[in-house]
């Protein structure tokens, strides 16, 4: 019998940078376009239908000294592949879930304590490179930027005995799906919304708009809603504590956030330098800037969260550092990645146009994120 492995097992294997070798059976276009990722992985892409007839023409480009992970994308062929590698003698072990499972995993870190005693999380979702977070304090929780898997963020704070009163969108998302008004449904919480992003949804929402303070428990924690157009014409950041930064899809670790998800590049590339090259060079050095994503596995801290003072960032981020208005037009709208998968049809989700069962939200979030100029 071969053993499973879980996505959380995986994820901290990848946040210890321990080694290991990957066997993806997925076809070659799938495994080009997203895999698993790590600091000291090695793979191997052959696709499940090579293997068919067996596994004896891949052995001598396998390890014998170290456990291979087989990975597919639901489960079943690496179980398959699995077994015959067993039986070949190797340390071999598959992917619960496969990739639909890694897509989905969400790992919490704790990136602090607020002034108060409260304390701030963050959840990891470590294979679509997603960001979300939660504030707690004295009872009361918000959530910011969630993802549908709901059920993470309920029963986390139900752990930490808080009750979620406020959760709150940065933007209207187009690359996953946002599981803020399901949460909110659930737990009888406000949702909040930036109104300019918001001309076409079909529910009730409160507008967040800049200037707004949202108070979490009763211990002074605010929540600053700053308006932060360009990667949607209502982007809003939040700052919390007077020591974090929210900056949503404004501002990422390794890059900018991308400003054409709606079609509109060339109109809001002007908003985006504004954002961050006038109202955030307003902002204090010292903010501790925690992205709605990641891009790249080289963002991750040690203990696996994503996060880097404003200073640092306008010192190192190349997209803080172009002088000329033209070139860094140029740059923004020349430089965008393929838009990702089924992006229109995520943006309708979220305004509560279409309501896709959830076999249809995992294949329509199916895929890297691409929020980021490249």
């Amino acid at each position: 019998m071969v053993k499973a492995i879980s996505s959380k097992e995986v994820t901290k294997k990848i946040f210890n940078n321990e080694k290991m070798f990957i066997l993806d059976v997925r076809n070659e276009t799938d495994f080009q376009d997203w895999k698993i990722e790590g600091k000291n992985l090695e793979y191997l892409n052959i696709p499940y239908f090579e293997l068919l007839d067996g596994v004896e023409g891949i052995l001598d480009k396998l390890p014998n000294d170290k456990e291979v992970l087989v990975v597919c994308a639901k489960e079943g062929s690496s179980v398959m592949v699995a077994e015959m590698l067993a039986e070949e003698g190797l340390d071999v072990s598959y992917l619960q879930g496969g990739m639909k499972a890694w897509s989905e995993h969400l790992e919490p870190v704790k990136i602090g304590d607020l002034d108060d005693g409260g304390e701030i999380y963050q959840f990891v979702r470590i294979g679509k490179g997603c960001l979300s977070y939660m504030v707690i304090s004295n009872g009361e929780a918000a959530v910011i930027d969630a993802t549908r898997m709901t059920d993470v963020f309920t029963e986390f704070a139900q752990s930490k005995n808080a009750k979620i009163t406020h959760v709150l969108d940065t933007h209207l998302h187009a690359d996953h799906i946002s599981g803020g008004r399901k949460i909110a449904e659930q737990t009888h919480a406000s949702y909040w919304l930036p109104p300019k992003d918001a001309g076409e949804v079909t529910f009730a929402f409160e507008p967040l708009e800049d200037g707004n303070v949202i108070t979490i428990g009763d211990t002074a924690i605010d929540i600053h809603a700053l308006y932060s157009p360009g990667h949607t014409i209502g982007s809003t950041s939040f700052i919390v504590d007077e020591k974090y930064l929210l900056s949503g899809d404004i501002l990422f670790v390794d890059s900018i956030g991308r400003p054409d998800l709606a079609g509109l590049a060339e109109d809001w590339v002007g908003d985006l330098r504004e954002t961050l090259y006038s109202r955030y060079k307003k902002l204090s050095d010292e903010l501790i800037v925690l992205p709605a994503h990641f891009m790249i596995m080289d963002e991750l801290n040690e203990d696996g969260s994503v996060s880097e003072k404003l200073g640092t960032l306008f010192a190192e981020n190349h997209g803080l550092n172009i002088e000329s208005e033209e070139e860094f037009r140029k740059l923004v709208t020349e430089n965008l990645p393929p838009q990702p998968n089924a992006y229109q049809e995520i943006r309708e989700t979220n305004m509560g146009i279409i309501n896709p069962d959830l076999d249809k939200q995992r294949e329509m979030e199916i895929g890297p994120n691409r929020c980021a100029v490249r």
